[in-house]
């Protein structure tokens, strides 16, 4: 993987536009269709159980985020996922908060089942609860650092089949065999809401472009770490310019 890779995925996510399904969280929402429109993707924000079978008949990827919860959210989630999964629509899962409360930890380990994703992307913390190793979470934020929870990364994606991104000051891509590092990225990213949330749009842009490609070898691994790369580039460029966490969200 070098500069030149992540370059090619970038310029295919602007030529193709990847049309991206997100049931994702009232916080970030937003921010997140924002940076999928920037990245040269084109978002969708529907969470109507009544309208997932069509929805998921359009598009190109389903990103699936528990941030705020709700049993109707939860049925669109697992239902959405479920026809993903069907079509063989790529699917991320971002387990937002998994290990501080039951309702979240066992949503996530539904969707693990019934979504089967092709990419997993939480915090040390969140990775640990679904790997069931007790990961210490505080509200939705990690108290560990990526680097901590690789071995579950690594067990996680062996026992689901799927690519397992823990990301924090480092971030680490797993697909249980092969494992790259990424670094980069500011400290001001830590103080924005949503930066993960945006970390898992992203992925699913990414990996939506490359799938569509078809015959990509590893296609969930190449394109979470070139998504991964293109978060830590764009959050080092954005804090040159940025004055603290609100003018660094307007650069990123």
């Amino acid at each position: 993987m070098d500069a030149n890779a992540v370059w090619k995925n970038v310029c295919l996510v602007r030529e193709s536009a990847p049309l991206i399904h997100n049931i994702t969280n009232f916080v970030v929402m937003n921010s997140t269709a924002n940076a999928l429109l920037s990245a040269g993707a084109s978002p969708i924000m529907a969470h109507a159980p009544e309208e997932m079978a069509e929805m998921v008949a359009i598009v190109g990827g389903l990103v699936l985020n528990i941030g705020t919860l709700s049993s109707p959210w939860i049925e669109s989630m697992l239902l959405a996922g479920e026809l993903a999964c069907k079509r063989g629509i790529p699917v991320v899962l971002d387990p937002v908060g998994a290990g501080a409360t039951s309702m979240r930890t066992d949503t996530a380990l539904r969707l693990m089942h019934k979504a089967v994703p092709s990419v997993l992307r939480g915090n040390g913390s969140e990775i640990m609860a679904i790997n069931g190793a007790g990961g210490m979470t505080r509200g939705v934020d990690s108290m560990l650092d990526g680097t901590d929870a690789v071995d579950a990364a690594m067990v996680v994606a062996r026992q689901y089949g799927c690519v397992v991104a823990v990301t924090g000051a480092q971030d680490v891509v797993t697909d249980g065999t092969q494992t790259y590092g990424i670094t980069g990225g500011s400290p001001l990213m830590a103080r924005v809401t949503g930066m993960g949330c945006t970390a898992s749009a992203l992925v699913g842009a990414h990996v939506s472009a490359l799938a569509a490609q078809g015959g990509v070898e590893n296609f969930a691994l190449l394109g979470t770490v070139c998504a991964l790369c293109v978060m830590a580039t764009a959050g080092g460029m954005a804090a040159e310019s940025a004055a603290g966490p609100g003018s660094f969200q307007m650069q990123f």
